[in-house]
């Protein structure tokens, strides 16, 4: 029996990964930044807007072809609610009423949802303890951020956290979904797919809730909003899949744990956030969650650390 390669991350793979780190941290930077003067659905429309054509171009210069099917776009609306239209509203809105920093950890909590959630749909990945004691781990990291007053009752701060823990857990579903629906279909078309399908889902829901966009905003904020459609959404994409193809799933979910200090540290550095120790200690249970999940960590400890067998 052959064994399957395993995909490493070298230098070149590594400094793709923080840097997508950096504009995925980004994000929450450039929404707190947005939020000063567009409302969170209206965000959500110009960040996908704004990146569609933008990935179009890549996509047109590799010379692929859209699908035709009615199916796949079916499927890239559905997408893109779950990866897109529902998250990204979710995060603004709680963006307004907690710091990007502790938005971005509690975001991270995706990769435990991801794991826990398609060891129990998909066939292929199956449940394992390690998946098991990394989600408890991850939740217990997220009590322990919302503290024993989140059980008294529900103000806008723990409804905040709430709101990014469904956007964490949209996300999730959106993996698996992807997975069933979209496995045959060229990775960057189905991201630019699902771009185009969140907008026209967001279209008329930002009609109705906010009215029509006005174009009347400061150039820090129209920054805000074009650096989070080309660097955080469109150029993330590209270098998401780039790492997908060179170093692999496993390697890349290292991103989780990366995009929190960048958040935090732009939150600190241009906006004036503070993170207390409650949200570090909280990220740190978070983290261990997702190593457990990961499971290399600990492999690799067991190794070192089993008599081998004469």
């Amino acid at each position: 029996m052959t064994k399957q390669a395993v995909q490493k991350l070298d230098m070149t793979s590594a400094f793709m990964l923080v840097s997508l780190a950096a504009v995925w941290g980004g994000s929450f930077f450039f929404a707190e930044v947005a939020l000063t003067e567009v409302p969170p659905l209206t965000i959500t429309f110009y960040r996908v807007v704004l990146a569609v054509p933008i990935l179009a171009s890549i996509v047109h210069l590799q010379g692929v072809t859209l699908p035709r099917s009615v199916r796949v776009w079916g499927a890239y609306l559905i997408m893109g609610a779950l990866n897109n239209a529902i998250p990204f509203s979710l995060i603004f809105w709680g963006q307004t009423r907690i710091d990007s920093g502790l938005a971005s950890i509690l975001n991270g909590t995706t990769a435990v949802f991801a794991a826990l959630l398609a060891g129990l749909l998909l066939a292929d990945e199956p449940l394992s303890k390690k998946k098991v004691v990394g989600a408890a781990l991850g939740l217990a990291g997220v009590a322990y951020i919302m503290g024993p007053e989140a059980l008294n009752g529900l103000n806008p701060g723990n409804l905040a956290q709430l709101a990014v823990l469904g956007a964490a857990l949209s996300y999730a579903l959106a993996g698996v979904w992807g997975r069933r629906a979209l496995a045959g279909q060229p990775p960057l078309v189905n991201a630019l797919g699902m771009l185009i399908g969140s907008s026209l889902l967001m279209a008329p829901v930002v009609i109705m809730v906010d009215g029509l966009p006005s174009p009347d905003l400061s150039w820090r904020v129209w920054s805000a909003l074009i650096g989070v459609a080309s660097l955080s959404t469109a150029f993330a994409y590209v270098l998401y899949f780039a790492i997908l193809g060179r170093a692999g799933a496993a390697n890349l979910l290292l991103v989780t744990l990366l995009i929190p200090p960048f958040a935090i540290g732009l939150g600190a550095a241009f906006l004036g956030e503070r993170m207390g120790p409650q949200a570090w200690i909280g990220f740190a249970i978070i983290a261990l969650g997702i190593s457990v999940t990961d499971g290399r960590l600990f492999s690799r400890r067991l190794a070192r650390t089993t008599i081998p067998k004469p």
